[in-house]
């Protein structure tokens, strides 16, 4: 099941903002301190529809165990933040895809 992340943030409220209007780096350091696994992937790949920017290799933390991920999200002219979302496992053997190893 795939979805988009803009509806999902603004319908929902079961998802955490752990930084906000911070760098690029910044953020990547947060997401490889704060999830048990790391995917990279390149910029321009898609999750949960949404083409992530930033500096490569991008992270994507997965906690597979509470079913959340982490991930750096970059809205132009508001800066990249970090946000903790739950999703099902689908959705991560899907990111797990796209790692660039």
């Amino acid at each position: 099941m795939s979805f988009c992340l803009e509806t999902y943030l603004q319908q929902n409220d079961d998802y955490e903002i752990l930084a906000a209007q911070a760098g690029f780096k910044d953020c990547a350091m947060i997401i490889r301190y704060k999830a048990p696994e790391i995917v990279n992937v390149k910029p321009g790949d898609s999750v949960l529809g949404v083409r992530l920017i930033g500096i490569p290799p991008i992270p994507v933390g997965i906690d597979e165990e509470n079913e959340h991920i982490f991930i750096p999200y970059t809205k132009p002219c508001h800066g990249t933040a970090v946000i903790e979302l739950p999703i099902d496992q689908e959705e991560i053997d899907n990111i797990r895809k796209l790692h660039i190893g």
